[in-house]
């Protein structure tokens, strides 16, 4: 027989994001409209995708984040418009250019992780900031440039009733679902963030799994800001601030501690889900958008206490 404890234990988050949408549509009649569904639904896909490779790095343990992926969102936003300038036939070397700069970004935060003993905080929060001080250079801080009509489909249009966004996030959740349970990589990361000792004598470069999960980061970073930049449709040198804070968030809140080793995307996907929901509640009850900053810090201090408690009994 299943216990409470047992269901709560593996199944709590899906459970909190049902009654949070039951209790969303009884205090506000608007919430469940199509439109307001849609109105959750698009602008979740980027913070999705930069928290999908936030979970990878928080998987680590031992302290791991990356603070660099709200600058690294910020710079391809602003890169894909200069690049491309409204133009379909030049978004693919736009975008390719601006995977690489992601990849660069995770390579160096990884580097300076496991090759120079950086702490994790430290390292990724010098990234951030250098690559905030090359983009202000790139743009003259005077952003721009327009995006191509394609990629401002994939931001704000529709495949029928769906988002083509949201179809984007499905596929990036369903790859990473596979890579963390099905491969031998994934059972890895799970492996290092558990116990790394453990993982060395095992045989383990644990360097290198390390490396891979900023890659990843660096790269999902990336793809996050040409969707934010495409949804928003106007470059911005300060495009996706508080990304970095808010896919932590949505990691904790889905049952990846940081401890390593324990947790997956699914429940980050539901973190997303329960932080857009409580910013779009914010705006339906016509409360004050300052009001976002405390129902963040408050979810995460519930959440982070629940897994704690959890852990302890």
């Amino acid at each position: 027989m299943i216990s409470a404890r047992t269901v709560i234990d593996k199944y709590g988050i899906y459970i909190f994001l049902g009654l949070l949408f039951v209790s969303s549509s009884i205090i506000s009649p608007a919430f469940l409209t199509v439109q307001n569904i849609k109105n959750i639904l698009t602008p979740t896909t980027a913070l999705g995708i930069v928290a999908v490779g936030q979970t990878f790095v928080i998987l680590i343990g031992r302290g791991s984040l990356d603070l660099s992926v709200a600058s690294v969102m910020a710079t391809v936003g602003v890169v894909a418009a200069k690049m491309a300038q409204g133009k379909d036939s030049l978004l693919l070397p736009a975008a390719m250019t601006c995977l690489l700069i992601g990849l660069l970004v995770g390579l160096v935060n990884g580097l300076l992780v496991t090759k120079r003993k950086v702490q994790p905080f430290i390292a990724s929060l010098a990234t951030m900031i250098i690559l905030q001080g090359a983009r202000f250079i790139y743009t003259g801080a005077a952003p721009k440039g327009t995006f191509p009509p394609l990629l401002r489909f994939l931001g704000t249009g529709s495949i029928g009733p769906i988002p083509a966004s949201i179809l984007s996030l499905a596929l990036f959740v369903a790859v990473a679902y596979v890579v963390l349970s099905k491969t031998v990589y994934g059972r890895r990361i799970y492996a290092t963030g558990a116990n790394i000792n453990a993982a060395i004598l095992s045989g383990y470069n644990t360097d290198l799994i390390i490396i891979g999960v900023y890659l990843i980061s660096g790269f999902t970073a990336a793809i996050a800001g040409l969707y934010l930049a495409a949804w928003i449709g106007v470059a911005d040198s300060f495009v996706g601030q508080g990304y970095e804070l808010d896919s932590i968030a949505a990691v904790v809140m889905g049952g990846t501690t940081f401890e390593g080793g324990r947790g997956g995307v699914l429940g980050t996907i539901a973190g997303v889900l329960i932080i857009m929901t409580l910013y779009n509640m914010v705006l339906l009850l016509h409360l004050p958008i300052q009001t976002q900053f405390i129902v963040k810090g408050t979810v995460i201090i519930l959440a982070s206490s629940f897994y704690i408690f959890r852990r302890s009994h």
